[in-house]
């Protein structure tokens, strides 16, 4: 029988090595019509064309360095409530977009047209529309893959990279997707569900949003009921009875929060965010030209200590793993105690880690 750790493991163990295998846009400024309320103060919504997209951008701060925020799956420009006003505090400006396939932005029908070059296209267009030439990088889970892409495609068009929870160690020599097939055969692995045929994944999410996104919501230690699915083969049924339902709501989680997470996949579903992860051999496919290629700009790099991500690894292991494609790593900030959801688990935290980094790099107000 698996334990509660090993399901957790299931959602994420395949990120870090999926850094290892992933690795002329122009668009007007759209309408500045509000596409809903205010969910959080001082954050206003409108619409841009970016790379071919109608998209939703939730931004905050009239002036500064633009911020560039990626959010990761399955989450929302909502990910980053906490440093979008902590940043804009500050004197920057702050941009979060629903990305592609998410909230109310576009969600192509293709599915080639999720693959990391449709990605980092989406951000440099961002910047486009906005009419800026460069901006602060930052993402994610999901949204940390778009943005160490982004800045190896782009790097004329960012100043500095703060990547949280997926670390990068280059591109590696196989695809992972028949790594991951050799090594979890018949049993359950999220990402290879995700990758069958017949869209059995969305449909499962689809069915039941909050059912998926309170059981993944949560810290290390939070108490879970019993799973409905305790067998690991893929053939006793989908991903959701596998995790096991929560017993309460994490601190750092408020009921509205969760169901503001959850109107958005209502809204949208969850067919766009799948998608990402059906372009992984593509995207290793399509990278090839980034072998050997280094991230250039000044990089931070954020994860809590307990996140299963990063697999137990402490700051001297990541650090020395990431020095060896990232030329100017300026750290590795792990928080105790903290898992996956960092930046909304401990919010002062990173948002002060943030602040330190682009102050030491100047790039302040």
């Amino acid at each position: 029988m698996q334990s509660i750790n090993d399901l957790l493991r299931v959602f994420v163990a395949g990120l870090f090595s999926l850094l290892l295998v992933l690795m002329p846009v122009y668009a007007q400024q759209g309408s500045n019509n509000m596409s809903d309320s205010e969910p959080v103060d001082g954050v206003t919504f409108r619409f841009i064309e970016a790379n071919g997209l109608n998209m939703r951008i939730a931004e905050i701060g009239d002036s500064g360095p633009l911020v560039l925020m990626a959010h990761g799956w399955p989450e929302s420009w909502y990910s980053w409530r906490h440093q979008m006003q902590a940043l804009a505090v500050a004197g920057y400006r702050v941009v979060a977009p629903d990305m592609r396939g998410y909230g109310e932005t576009d969600a192509p029908a293709d599915v080639d047209d999720y693959d990391i070059v449709h990605l980092a296209g989406d951000m440099v267009g961002v910047l486009d529309a906005l009419g800026e030439e460069t901006a602060i990088m930052v993402g994610h889970d999901w949204g940390s893959i778009v943005a160490w892409n982004t800045v190896l495609m782009h790097p004329e068009r960012f100043t500095a990279l703060i990547a949280m929870s997926v670390p990068y160690g280059g591109r590696a020599a196989q695809s992972p997707l028949e790594s991951w097939k050799a090594a979890f055969g018949d049993n359950f692995y999220y990402i290879l569900y995700h990758n069958e045929p017949g869209g059995v994944a969305e449909k499962e999410y689809d069915s039941d949003p909050r059912g998926l996104l309170s059981g993944l919501y949560l810290s290390p230690d939070s108490p879970r009921q019993p799973r409905t699915i305790t067998d690991p083969k893929r053939s006793a049924g989908g991903w959701i009875g596998r995790l096991g339902a929560p017993i309460g709501m994490p601190d750092w989680l408020l009921k509205e929060d969760l169901d503001y997470i959850v109107s958005q996949f209502e809204n949208a579903g969850f067919r766009g965010g799948v998608n990402y992860y059906r372009n992984f051999h593509r995207n290793w496919e399509i990278t090839a030209h980034l072998e050997g290629v280094k991230v250039r700009v000044p990089t931070l790099f954020i994860a809590g200590a307990k996140d299963v991500v990063i697999g137990g690894a402490g700051q001297e292991q990541l650090t020395r793993s990431m020095s060896r494609v990232v030329e100017d790593l300026h750290g590795v900030v792990l928080i105790p105690e903290v898992g996956h959801w960092v930046q909304q688990e401990a919010p002062e935290e990173v948002s002060q880690a943030m602040l330190d980094f682009l102050n030491e790099v100047q790039l302040t107000p």
